[in-house]
């Protein structure tokens, strides 16, 4: 985590069209405290640039970051992890860079012990590539809490065993 990387979230965050400004704050809060915290926060990052997506990058200019994922262990649990946040910059979406940016971050939470992974989304219609996506990825629907976010739209767990 470097003190430039909340605002790389925030760009990332905001060029996908999906989230509120205040869900946008609280990506880029989340950030900010492992930067406070570092480990302790509980928080953990997976970047990809466009070096490592594939690109070609030029001779000493720095990579840009198109993606990321935000995840930590669930408090009072052995071995569950909640996935936070995972995405990919609005001009390099289509490109498998989130399938990447997931199994990176399964083998991560595998590597500290985790056996299970949880995603929360909203069932909104704006939400269905990113719930196809989830199943895409092997995950399955574990839980809907109905009008959980406003009347209407639901909060959709999904979970996977690693």
């Amino acid at each position: 985590m470097l003190a430039g990387d909340p605002a790389v979230i925030r760009r990332i965050v905001s060029s996908t069209g999906f989230f509120r400004a205040t869900e946008v704050d609280v990506a880029a809060e989340l950030a900010d405290e492992r930067l406070a915290k570092g480990e302790a926060s509980g928080y953990h990052f997976v970047f990809l640039d466009d070096a490592g997506a594939g690109g070609e990058g030029e001779p000493g200019v720095t990579a840009r970051v198109l993606g990321y994922a935000c995840f930590g262990p669930i408090a009072c649990t052995v071995d569950s992890f909640d996935l936070y946040w995972i995405a990919v910059d609005q001009s390099a979406q289509g490109r498998g860079l989130g399938r990447r940016l997931m199994r990176e971050t399964e083998a991560r939470v595998a590597a500290m012990g985790g056996r299970r992974v949880y995603i929360e989304t909203s069932s909104q219609p704006l939400y269905e590539p990113t719930r196809r996506f989830y199943l895409g990825c092997g995950y399955a629907e574990e839980a809907r809490l109905r009008d959980f976010y406003t009347a209407g739209d639901d909060k959709v767990v999904y979970a996977r065993r690693l």
